[in-house]
């Protein structure tokens, strides 16, 4: 059971409303993670266009989302986040990861699978390492990623790894409830962001963006306790 009450749109205040508008606009849906980081909303409107283009394949990222959604499931799989490895494996099948591959990423066996190539090997280590906190010292695994990807890739592919630790721990110890599957199934509409989306967005932030916000704060609270 979830720690934290949801925000439904059926409840949420008008400007809630309208960011959910956004955020299906950019990922497609609203899923439980915003509806409960809404508790937060300023900080939920300014996660979200850097999860969005962090996460998902665009012109200004590097990585295309299948080299994302392989990190992005090993972290959540060594870090036990039942929310986020459903989603991710869901999005990762849009991109083109097989089942067969999530299984391999969900052991050891990975490095010596002829399932992956040798970028996506090194992308997969690094994030291992990365989430056991073993990647300082390993200077051997840094080496493979460094012959392998641009120092831009490699900050890439640390920035996504990082932000998936932190929203693993997050909705993990907020005990997030997966949605249905055919509404986790709508994350794979949202593999590729449209810049546009991001500029529109951006926008809409910046002409909403208030003076005072206690107010929304807390009607934002009480939405949440009628929920």
């Amino acid at each position: 059971m979830a720690r934290i009450p949801r925000i439904n749109p059926e409840n949420a205040p008008a400007e809630i409303k309208e960011f959910y508008d956004a955020v299906t606009g950019l990922i497609g849906r609203v899923p439980n993670a915003y509806r409960t980081l809404a508790h937060a909303p300023f900080l939920a409107m300014l996660f979200l266009p850097f999860q969005s283009t962090n996460q998902r394949e665009w012109p200004g990222s590097r990585l295309s989302g299948k080299m994302k959604e392989m990190v992005v499931i090993k972290t959540s799989h060594i870090n036990g986040c039942e929310y986020c490895f459903a989603h991710n494996t869901a999005l990762g099948a849009a991109a083109g990861i097989s089942h067969e591959q999530v299984i391999s990423m969900s052991s050891d066996d990975y490095l010596k699978s002829e399932l992956f190539d040798d970028r996506e090997k090194a992308a997969i280590e690094w994030a291992e390492h990365m989430t056991k906190k073993t990647a300082r010292q390993r200077h051997d695994v840094y080496n493979r990623v460094k012959s392998l990807f641009s120092d831009a890739e490699i900050i890439e592919l640390t920035l996504i790894c990082g932000m998936f630790n932190m929203i693993n721990r997050l909705n993990d110890t907020l005990g997030l409830e997966i949605e249905s599957q055919p509404e986790v199934d709508k994350i794979k509409e949202s593999l590729y962001i449209d810049p546009k989306k991001i500029k529109t967005y951006l926008h809409w932030l910046a002409d909403n963006w208030p003076d005072e916000f206690d107010d929304l704060n807390r009607r934002a609270s009480e939405a949440a306790e009628t929920t």
